[in-house]
C-alpha cells in the first residue's frame, strides 16, 4: 500500500510492538502478554459446564461483565452486559464481590478498577484483550502534544475531553489537566461543560466521535476541527492552526468503526429499500451524515427495542452485537443487517473467548488470583478526578 492510499483511508502506521500482540509488550500500553496459565482446549467439549461449575462454586463472591461485543460463548456467563462505562459502574454497585471478572478489554478493567473498593480485585481473562483505538495515545505522546499547545501560546485555553476508550494514563491526565471523562452517550454534555471552562478542547482519542459531536450536536464547522497527528512534528499543525481551532482532535479511530464507509450507506439503501441506516458516532463524518439515526450502543438497543414490527435497519457497529440483535428482534419480523458486506469482529475483544474464561474462574475457585488489573495510586487518583466530573456534568 502507498503512502497516498495510507493517508486517504486514514490508517495510521502500526509500530512494530503492536504487532507482537500479546508478547513482550510495553505495560503501559493497552496490549498485555502472553496468559500465564494452562488454556483447556477450545474444542473441549465440557467448556460450558466447566464455566457454569467454577462460577457457581465462586458463588458471589464473583460478579462477571460482559461487554455487548463479546462473543456469545462468553455473553451467556455475564452477570450483567453493557458499554464499558455502565459496567465498571456496575461492578463499584457491587462491593460484596471480591471479583470482578471483566469481558472486555482492558481499559475497561483499568476503569473498573479505578471505581471499585481497594478489597475488590478485577480481573481480564487475556491480558492480551487491549484496544487499538486505547493504544493511538499513549502518556508520552500526550505530553507532548501539550507541550505543543504551551509552546503556540493556547494550552491555557484548552481543557481536555478523554473519550472513556483510553488508558488509565489518558485518564489521570485529563484529570490533571482539569478536563472531563465522556462516553459517546454524554459527549455533547461533556463537549458543553468543556466549553464553559475554556475555549478549547483537546479531544482524545477518537476523532470520529469529537468531530461529530461538535459538527452535529454543537453545530460548529469541520474548519473549526483541526486533527493532532502524534506521528508528524508539533502534530503536523501550525501554530496558527492551532489557535484558530476549537476542537484539536488526537488522530486516533476505532479500527472496527472505521471501516464503515459512505460506499456502505449507498449500497445497503440499495440493496434493502426502505432501510433505516443506524450507526455508532465512532464512524466518520459523512457516514454518521449520511445515516437516519446515531447513537452509542445503549442508544442502538434501545431505538431496535422500539422499533416496529417489519422495520428494517442496517447497523454500524460490532458484529457481535449486530448479530445477537438481528437473532433478537427476528421474531418481531425485523430484519437486521450488518452495514457493510465486509464481515468485521473486533478482533481485541474476541480474545476473550470460553477457554480463556474458564482458566480465569477456575483459577480463582481454586484461590489463585490472575490476571488482575490494578491501577497505581497516583494515576487512580488523577483518573477518577476526571471520571467523577463526568459523573456531575448536567
Amino acid at each position: 500500500m502507498t503512502t497516498a492510499q495510507t493517508q486517504e483511508l486514514d490508517v495510521q502506521p502500526t509500530p512494530l510492538a503492536l504487532l507482537l500482540l500479546g508478547r513482550e509488550a510495553d505495560p503501559r500500553s493497552e496490549r498485555g502478554v502472553e496468559c500465564p496459565g494452562d488454556l483447556p482446549s477450545p474444542s473441549d467439549p465440557d467448556l460450558v459446564a466447566r464455566a457454569r461449575a467454577a462460577k457457581e462454586k465462586l458463588g458471589d463472591k464473583v460478579f462477571v461483565l460482559g461487554h455487548h461485543y463479546q462473543r456469545d460463548e462468553v455473553i451467556q456467563f455475564a452477570d450483567v452486559t453493557g458499554d464499558s462505562f455502565k459496567l465498571a459502574r456496575d461492578a463499584a454497585a457491587r462491593p460484596e464481590a471480591e471479583y470482578i471478572v471483566f469481558c472486555g478489554v482492558h481499559f475497561m478493567a483499568e476503569s473498573a478498577d479505578i471505581l471499585t473498593s481497594d478489597d475488590q480485585k478485577v480481573v481480564l481473562p487475556d491480558l492480551a484483550a487491549g484496544c487499538s483505538m486505547a493504544d493511538m495515545a499513549t502518556a508520552e505522546q500526550v505530553a507532548e502534544c501539550w507541550d505543543v499547545l504551551t509552546e503556540a501560546g493556547i494550552a491555557e485555553q484548552v481543557v481536555p475531553v478523554s473519550y472513556m476508550n483510553s488508558s488509565a494514563d489518558i485518564k489521570a491526565f485529563t484529570g490533571k489537566h482539569g478536563g472531563t471523562i465522556c462516553t459517546s452517550s454524554n459527549a455533547e454534555r461533556a463537549l458543553n461543560w468543556a466549553f464553559e471552562q475554556g475555549e478549547k478542547v483537546l479531544f482524545l482519542p477518537d476523532q470520529h466521535l469529537g468531530r461529530n459531536t461538535a459538527v452535529r450536536d454543537l453545530g460548529m464547522s469541520l474548519e473549526d476541527c483541526v486533527v493532532y497527528n502524534p506521528h508528524r512534528p508539533n502534530g503536523g499543525l501550525t501554530a496558527e492552526e492551532l489557535r484558530a481551532a476549537k476542537m484539536i482532535l488526537w488522530r486516533g479511530h476505532c479500527s472496527v468503526h472505521g471501516r464503515f464507509s459512505l460506499d456502505s450507506v449507498d449500497d445497503v439503501r440499495e440493496r434493502i429499500p426502505g432501510v433505516n441506516v443506524l450507526v455508532h458516532p465512532e464512524c466518520r463524518h459523512e457516514v454518521v451524515a449520511a445515516a437516519d439515526y446515531v447513537g452509542s450502543t445503549e442508544y442502538i438497543i434501545k431505538a431496535l427495542e422500539a422499533a416496529p414490527a417489519g422495520s428494517k435497519w442496517a447497523i454500524g457497529t460490532e458484529l457481535n452485537l449486530v448479530r445477537r440483535l438481528a437473532n433478537r428482534f427476528a421474531a418481531e419480523d425485523k430484519e437486521i443487517v450488518f452495514l457493510d458486506k465486509t464481515v468485521c469482529f473486533c478482533s481485541t475483544m474476541n480474545r476473550i473467548d470460553l477457554p480463556h474464561l474458564v482458566w480465569a474462574l477456575e483459577s480463582l475457585a481454586e484461590g489463585t488470583l490472575v490476571n488482575r488489573i490494578e491501577v497505581d495510586q497516583e494515576t487512580e487518583a488523577f483518573a477518577k478526578l476526571a471520571l467523577e466530573r463526568m459523573l456531575a456534568l448536567p
